[in-house]
């Protein structure tokens, strides 16, 4: 009678204190303490999901039943938590989760429908209790809890127990059914933490090892990697030195969140345990359904979704490691194929094309093939050497941006110019006569000269074209580097020769589609200098501390001009003049036009011939409005406004702590002279207004590899990078962001788009 009494005073006081506050500071009860039951196996699983800010009564939950023939057992409540309460005293209470296992026993002819009466009350952190509340439940019993619970166990469990018979464990040792032995449960610790219990039988154990948790339908929510206390070693007949819990255990599931709203998730247990006796059970798995309460405002979320994990480099290379070694001769020729047509491949057709052009009236369709193997097969070759070095070392990164240095970029430049004079007539390249008689005789007896050049030639395009391939390249030295030498080169041969494909194609119809002599064949020639001469530039390009970006514009504009006016720009047409030749003449036009274009651009600032008035002082309009100023410095185009140099691994490390205590996040961008892209970031994508509006929270680090010292090859390895570009993204805490890693080419309006979800915008 006297708790009747102070339960009365409590809910008069509380509905006494509710007019003090408005009506939406309270949640409707329904809202505040949303109830559901359901029927699992031979007991209910009863379950309040408590809203934040108030609390259950652990004394004031009961159930009942007048169902005919249905009696319920001795509620299982978990402990809660203690609290000094200004009615009751000290009690128990119950915070964002209460689940309750009520057992369930059946009687013959017992009804189908169990009306299951939950008794229960709560309040509000802020002082006001609401009445006892009275919630019916109707859960159908019909084929859920059959009369006899021995016809429940599984058809495996029962075998087991057969097997118990057979060795003489009857009567009271038969094995306890699956949910007896091991008695799963899942609450909600907080609103970024799940913990795992289980109840373990006397005489059964569970395998450490053999926990599995998955999230079925997460709905933005990352289940990390979870944490156990140390069991019980022991030595097991089939799975050896193991550990083994008994009695209880819980596992602590820390949560990643990218929402702070209530969010349900349906979550699996996997786990597999024994009897001490002998006997194992099946793998289990049971399977919750939970709504997380929401995030506090000031909780950081995560900012990576769980369909994003990895970046494009981890996920060739996964999709490398996985396989078998023929499943990864065929991937890594399908990403070869890809590769050939990447921007920075092109100069290999018309190297290629120079080759076949050069052998006059000999480049028939078989020749022109053979050569094309022979190139194509130096350029895997190379390929394979690299990734066998790279897979027994490790750390043998720079190899071909060793080839990247002026002292090989310079002599490869001039033999290509060298070719293209002889391709114009100005001279004929050949060895001298003495030399040539002996190596003549030599030729009759075999064609090797012509085929040695030819593979020198592709062994050489490989180590000095191949560095810009971006992230599929990149992807395939990380293969080999922990695939080992055989298998890493393996992998590299098979994208060399997917990279070869197109330039065989080219070598196919070589022979055919070439004319074979008269002043066509001299015409042929001249393009094919010129494409020479294009291609010897673009080599030049790579240095700007030695070639300005002016000068190489200078250049461009120098090769398209002069190739203009040998078109026929500037020369009258005859009267009874060929479509041809009109058609000639206007292409020698346009291609005069541009030449001036770059000409201009290149006297006013503009350094990209693809765009030669991008960046010209004679348009004001293609400035970075409200952007950094792009400046030269060394030589070449800097966002010096935006970036820090760094060289060390102890400056990366440094300024990221600096960051840090800053609270700020940290983008690192690895960039070299000589690599394609990186320019192209330099000058299309970092200056644009809506990257800098993107970037603009964080700290940007910049990292010149172009020399490839020794402090350069530490960094790199530090952090992963095998070749630039690659621009890597840390979070406040100083952790890398993995998943949203760059590597390759992107264009300014996806790189915005980038950016803004790694800051989780």
């Amino acid at each position: 009678m006297k708790n009747w009494i102070f339960l009365l005073l409590a809910s008069c006081m509380s509905l006494a204190q509710a007019g003090l506050f408005n009506d939406d500071e309270l949640l409707p009860v329904e809202e505040a303490f949303p109830f559901s039951a359901q029927i699992e196996g031979d007991h209910i699983r009863a379950v309040w999901q408590v809203s934040d800010g108030y609390y259950l009564y652990k004394s004031k939950i009961h159930f009942t039943t007048d169902s005919t023939g249905i009696l319920l057992g001795t509620p299982e409540l978990p402990a809660g938590k203690v609290k000094n309460d200004e009615f009751f005293g000290e009690i128990e209470t119950y915070r964002h989760q209460v689940v309750v296992n009520i057992p369930l026993t059946r009687a013959t002819g017992s009804a189908d429908t169990l009306e299951l009466k939950v008794n229960s009350q709560g309040c509000a952190d802020i002082g006001v209790c609401y009445p006892p509340q009275t919630q019916i439940a109707s859960l159908l019993l019909t084929n859920a809890i059959p009369p006899n619970p021995a016809s429940k166990q599984p058809a495996a469990l029962k075998s087991l127990n057969d097997l118990g018979m057979s060795l003489g464990f009857g009567g009271q040792d038969e094995l306890l059914p699956a949910d007896e032995a091991f008695q799963p449960d899942l609450l909600i610790s907080d609103a970024n933490t799940l913990t795992a219990n289980w109840l373990i039988a006397d005489g059964y154990y569970l395998y450490r090892h053999k926990f599995e948790f998955s999230l079925d339908d997460g709905n933005g929510v990352t289940l990390l990697p979870a944490t156990f206390p140390e069991g019980k070693h022991k030595t097991d007949e089939i799975f050896g030195d193991i550990e083994a819990y008994y009695h209880k255990v819980s596992a602590t599931l820390p949560l990643q969140r990218t929402s702070r709203e209530q969010t349900p998730i349906t979550l699996t247990l996997k786990y597999q345990g024994c009897a001490d006796r002998g006997v194992c059970y099946p793998p289990m798995s049971r399977t919750f359904e939970l709504i997380l309460p929401a995030l506090a405002a000031d909780a950081e979320l995560a900012v990576v979704s769980p369909a994003e994990t990895l970046n494009d480099v981890d996920r060739f290379a996964q999709a490398l490691s996985k396989g078998s070694l023929l499943s990864v001769v065929i991937a890594a020729l399908g990403f070869g194929l890809l590769l050939a047509f990447t921007a920075c491949m092109y100069p290999m057709i018309p190297i290629l094309s120079s080759i076949i052009v050069g052998q006059g009236e000999k480049a028939t369709v078989a020749r022109s093939l053979l050569l094309s193997l022979i190139y194509v097969e130096a350029l895997a070759i190379t390929f394979a050497v690299i990734g066998a070095i790279v897979g027994s070392f490790s750390g043998a990164i720079g190899i071909q941006a060793l080839f990247q240095k002026p002292i090989f970029l310079i002599p490869f430049s001039v033999l290509f110019v060298a070719l293209a004079l002889s391709m114009f007539g100005f001279f004929a390249l050949q060895l001298p006569a003495g030399l040539q008689s002996r190596l003549s005789n030599i030729s009759n007896r075999q064609r090797g000269g012509t085929f040695i050049g030819v593979f020198i030639m592709g062994s050489l395009s490989a180590l000095i074209i191949g560095p810009c391939g971006g992230p599929i390249l990149i992807a395939a030295l990380g293969y080999a580097a922990s695939a080992g030498p055989v298998n890493g080169a393996i992998a590299m041969f098979a994208l060399g020769n997917g990279m070869g494909l197109p330039l065989l194609l080219v070598g196919a119809s070589g022979g055919k589609l070439l004319p074979k002599a008269g002043d066509w064949m001299n015409v042929v020639k001249a393009v094919a200098g010129v494409i020479l001469l294009a291609v010897a530039i673009s080599f030049l390009s790579r240095m700007p501390h030695i070639f300005s970006p002016m000068l190489i514009m200078l250049m461009w504009a120098v090769l398209l001009i002069i190739s203009g006016i040998f078109m026929g720009a500037l020369e009258p047409l005859p009267i009874e003049s060929t479509g041809w030749r009109k058609f000639w003449k206007g292409t020698g036009l346009v291609i005069l036009l541009y030449g001036t274009a770059v000409l201009a651009g290149g006297l006013s600032g503009a350094h990209d011939v693809t765009n030669p008035l991008h960046g010209s002082k004679l348009l004001a309009a293609s400035s970075p409005a409200g952007g950094v100023s792009m400046t030269a410095v060394g030589g070449t185009h800097r966002a010096a406004k935006s970036f820090t140099r760094i060289k060390t691994v102890d400056d990366l490390h440094n300024a990221i702590a600096a960051a840090n205590t800053a609270g700020k996040p940290v983008m690192l961008d690895f960039y070299a002279d000589w690599c394609t892209y990186c320019i192209q970031y330099e000058q299309y994508v970092f200056p644009v207004p809506s990257v800098q509006q993107a970037l603009s929270d964080y700290v940007l680090l910049q990292a010149d590899v172009t020399a490839v010292d020794a402090d350069d090859k530490a960094l790199m390895k530090n952090v992963g990078v095998v070749l630039p570009p690659a621009i890597l993204f840390f979070d406040r805490h100083g952790k890398e962001q993995r998943a949203f890693r760059v590597v390759g080419n992107m264009k300014a309006p996806a790189f915005a788009d980038h950016v803004n979800r790694a800051s989780g915008r």
